[in-house]
């Protein structure tokens, strides 16, 4: 099932393109991913989506219905970036003042609270104000805040923006778990281990237009990085090496080549044993998105 569809989805504002022409999809229980450098308009098609900026021009579905449709808003969530509550309220209060919001009534309000501090990991922190809330778990109120509607889809814009390696982990396991209950969630980022870590599907933004798009495992298909470690590596040695990949990243010792096919490793090997070449290391790992997002971005080829 299709929970998100954008057909040629535009903003443009004044003489600048926030978007151009976007046309992606998103499908029901999948984490996905939207990938750009800043400025690149991701927070544009995610505003759009939620109802918080006007296309210009384009059209979207959520859950079936057209982008505005108010029935579909009841059923989804949203955080924005950079979002700031008052480190006077408790969490409980937070949690009290938007399900005002929702208009949920009281014995609803009550469950629906009580879900939210359940999966966001924060039951018996909800008396404690946020201001004494470590930044993962203001990061998880603030989800907590986005499911009180239990949301069918979640819209997060850089929710690990801000984070240490502890409050990415908490906020990167909230996600899966939210997955594994069938919540479909569409988040914003340019911390490409989390989106690789956890993301089925994902698509690339730059300067308002989708440069790439699919599911995770297309997209790093056949993408290997070959760590080579070995002794006389020769200007002779590497230029043969340039054959299998013409940008390889060399430094004493050390060489690593991006190749599309597993099955030239052993030529590779071969090359080096033939041309008197100790190999001490051969090892071979999957290519990282980081990589492949750059090449993407400078327009080099794959």
């Amino acid at each position: 099932m299709t929970v998100i569809e954008t057909h040629e989805l535009t903003k443009i504002y004044g003489t600048k393109t926030g978007c151009r022409d976007v046309s992606l999809t998103c499908r029901k229980g999948e984490i996905f991913g939207f990938l750009g450098p800043n400025g690149a308009g991701k927070s544009t098609l995610v505003k759009m989506l939620t109802g918080l900026l006007f296309p210009t021009s384009g059209e979207a579905e959520i859950l079936g219905r057209p982008l505005g449709d108010v029935a579909v808003r009841q059923r989804m969530g949203y955080l924005p970036e950079n979002f700031k509550y008052q480190d006077w309220m408790t969490g409980e209060d937070l949690l009290s003042f938007h399900a005002s919001l929702f208009k949920l009534d009281k014995e609803t309000k009550k469950i629906r609270m009580g879900e939210a501090l359940e999966i966001a990991g924060l039951r018996g922190s909800e008396k404690y104000r946020i201001g004494t809330y470590s930044k993962g778990m203001q990061q998880r109120i603030g989800i907590a805040t986005s499911l009180l509607c239990d949301p069918q889809v979640l819209f997060l814009d850089e929710p690990t923006s801000a984070l240490d390696p502890l409050g990415r982990k908490e906020v990167r396991d909230l996600l899966l778990r939210l997955k594994d209950d069938g919540k479909t969630i569409f988040f914003n980022s340019h911390l490409l281990g989390e989106v690789e870590a956890i993301c089925d599907s994902i698509a690339i933004i730059k300067d308002g237009n989708i440069l790439r798009q699919g599911s995770m495992e297309s997209i790093m298909k056949g993408k290997t990085v070959l760590h080579i470690s070995a002794s006389h590596l020769t200007p002779e040695v590497l230029a043969k090496l340039k054959g299998f990949d013409p940008n390889p990243d060399i430094q004493e010792g050390h060489v690593e080549l991006h190749i599309t096919d597993r099955e030239s490793i052993p030529s590779i090997n071969r090359v080096l044993v033939e041309n008197g070449c100790s190999v001490y290391e051969l090892v071979s790992r999957r290519e990282s998105l980081e990589h492949l997002f750059i090449n993407i971005v400078r327009g080099e080829p794959q």
